[in-house]
């Protein structure tokens, strides 16, 4: 694949100057269920596609009450089957946590269900922990999974190009459906196999995607204190491959518009409250605004929340587009990748439909 590819590189609509994308992680509120959560998804997908939104990926969680996205190959079927030009992907899947031949069979499958518009994002992170990785991996030796990343990484490759070389142990299996089986729109076969993109928090993914040549997508959503330091390695690192002639760096990052300000940050509220308890082994549902407010915190959990909250852009879709364009201008991103942890469903449709406005992207 060339640099110039638009499975990669995406086009800037209306006046934003980047493009932007979504990030669901199919959270589930307090009186809700995750068919609710997974019907939340479909209608911010679709409202993406209809908006101009460039991609929509959802990100592998386990064992996570209020997060009902822990099997994303299955997620994005179901979403496929809902649109019909939008991107979509994974934000993303944790590779230790699967054997490289059953990733690449199943974002395989759904290559052939979706010719052209599949990503493949990958973590190193189990997305969970540390006793739930160990259920997922059939194995406590969690580090060791992780410092096998790369190795994984090249198996996952080649399975993905159905290239191994002459004489290796894996040589005559192949993930099916394959290249050679992806057929596009009209029925004539396609190359495409799903781009890889690597994810990170931290300097090590930066570093190997910057060596392979491949796009980088940082978590600035939970890491903004690492992102400059992250990008600029990345870019630093960075040698042109077939994929890419160029750094193509995207990052997430958590935004919430509403006609009313104060209506915004009562809502980021819950996403706050949600992630203490997350963070305080008490993960649950997303709770409400209401409980969001009378909530007795303590002062180091206040200052959690506040911390959490500075990170997240919110306001009047006015505000909210100006705290993107200064994101985007202070990091040097190539693309936004906008997510919402609230507890309130119609709430995150409105938002990305408000922020789409305040861009003037064209209703499609």
């Amino acid at each position: 694949m060339s640099g110039d590819h638009d499975e990669i590189r995406g086009t800037a609509r209306g006046s934003a100057p980047v493009p932007l994308s979504v990030l669901d992680l199919a959270t589930v509120g307090a009186g809700y269920t995750a068919s609710d959560a997974i019907r939340t998804g479909v209608d911010i997908a679709r409202t993406a596609e209809r908006r101009g939104y460039h991609r929509y990926w959802v990100a592998e969680h386990h064992s996570m009450p209020g997060v009902a996205s822990s099997s994303p190959a299955v997620l994005l079927a179901h979403i496929a089957a809902h649109t019909s030009s939008i991107r979509l992907g994974s934000g993303g899947v944790m590779l230790p946590n699967h054997a490289p031949l059953v990733i690449a069979e199943q974002f395989g499958t759904l290559e052939a269900m979706a010719p052209g518009r599949v990503d493949l994002g990958l973590g190193r992170a189990p997305g969970t922990d540390g006793a739930t990785a160990a259920a997922l991996r059939r194995t406590d030796r969690l580090h060791e999974g992780a410092d096998e990343f790369p190795q994984q990484l090249v198996e996952l490759t080649r399975f993905l190009d159905d290239e191994f070389p002459d004489g290796h142990p894996y040589g005559r299996i192949h993930a099916v459906p394959g290249p050679s089986q992806a057929t596009a729109p009209g029925g004539v076969q396609s190359p495409h196999r799903p781009p890889i993109w690597l994810l990170g928090s931290s300097g090590f993914s930066a570093q190997l995607a910057g060596h392979l040549g491949l796009p980088f997508a940082f978590a600035h959503h939970f890491s903004a204190a690492n992102t400059v330091p992250a990008l600029e390695l990345y870019r630093s690192s960075f040698r042109p491959s077939e994929v890419l002639d160029a750094p193509y760096a995207l990052i997430g990052v958590s935004a919430l518009a509403a006609e009313d300000g104060k209506e915004a940050l009562r809502q980021a509220r819950t996403g706050a409250l949600s992630m203490l308890r997350l963070r305080t082994n008490r993960p649950g549902l997303i709770p409400t605004a209401e409980e969001a407010e009378a909530y007795p915190y303590t002062e180091m959990e206040r200052d959690f929340a506040d911390s959490w909250l500075a990170n997240v852009i919110h306001g009047t879709p006015a505000e909210v587009r100006d705290g993107l364009d200064d994101l985007a201008k202070r990091t040097g991103a190539d693309e936004l990748m906008i997510t919402g942890t609230v507890h309130d469903a119609a709430f995150r449709v409105r938002s990305y439909e408000l922020i789409a406005d305040a861009y003037g992207l064209p209703e499609a």
